[in-house]
């Protein structure tokens, strides 16, 4: 993996050649990102993961042997693993965040967005689609929880609910968890309290200790379920 000094490495997952050609070229067009391997299945991507130990995985969902959801649930302990994939549909989000995905993207959100998701897993932050985020909110403003308008969730893959924290959050850990949730960076989150992006960083490390979550999107995880149950 990458010691800080040197580009972001990156293995890019996908079943369609065609999408890994243009994800290797966007991502190699940038001067602190190089793309060193590619898979075209779940297994593959797995293996390629391990013995390489790139610092991002890009992976899609659905692929051969195994899906990106599990690749993710594998990888995601060593590897920052973004989902990138054409499929809108809220079981992917919600199982892909709990198995500790960094980032969840549509492909048609664009390059930009692609690129800067990259970018926003290696600072410890973690990018989703806007698509997926303003209908996130949408679903918890909804009294009862009631879906909205958009794509539904499967039913025969609806997740158990969300367990509680293994030890209750301090009020200081709650009001940091709803600002991941609300998107903020360690720096905006820091300058917002008055403390240092140090002592943010080791807040969202109890966080995560007391939630059993991966990353910051397990925690804004977290908080939305915890707002939609409270409605």
């Amino acid at each position: 993996m990458s010691s800080g000094a040197g580009p972001v490495r990156i293995l890019i997952a996908d079943d369609q050649a065609d999408v890994r050609s243009a994800f290797r070229m966007i991502l190699d067009a940038q001067p602190d990102m190089t793309v060193v391997a590619e898979a075209a299945d779940g297994a593959a991507a797995v293996a390629e993961a391990r013995r390489l130990r790139p610092d991002v995985v890009l992976a899609d969902i659905r692929m051969p042997k195994l899906d990106g959801l599990e690749v993710t649930r594998q990888l995601a302990g060593q590897h920052k693993v973004i989902v990138v994939t054409t499929f809108d549909l809220d079981e992917y989000v919600h199982t892909a965040l709990r198995n500790g995905a960094a980032g969840f993207l549509l492909k048609r959100s664009g390059p930009v967005l692609l690129i800067e998701a990259v970018r926003a897993a290696m600072a410890g932050d973690a990018l989703i689609s806007p698509q997926i985020t303003v209908r996130l909110l949408r679903h918890m403003a909804l009294p009862g929880g009631e879906p909205g308008p958009g794509p539904r969730t499967a039913p025969e893959s609806s997740g158990p609910p969300a367990a509680g924290p293994v030890e209750e959050l301090t009020a200081r850990e709650r009001e940091i968890a709803e600002q991941v949730a609300d998107g903020a960076t360690n720096a905006e989150i820091g300058a917002g309290l008055f403390i240092s992006p140090g002592t943010v960083k080791n807040h969202l490390a109890s966080i995560q200790r007391k939630l059993g979550a991966r990353n910051r999107v397990g925690i804004a995880a977290w908080v939305w379920e915890q707002a939609a149950g409270n409605r």
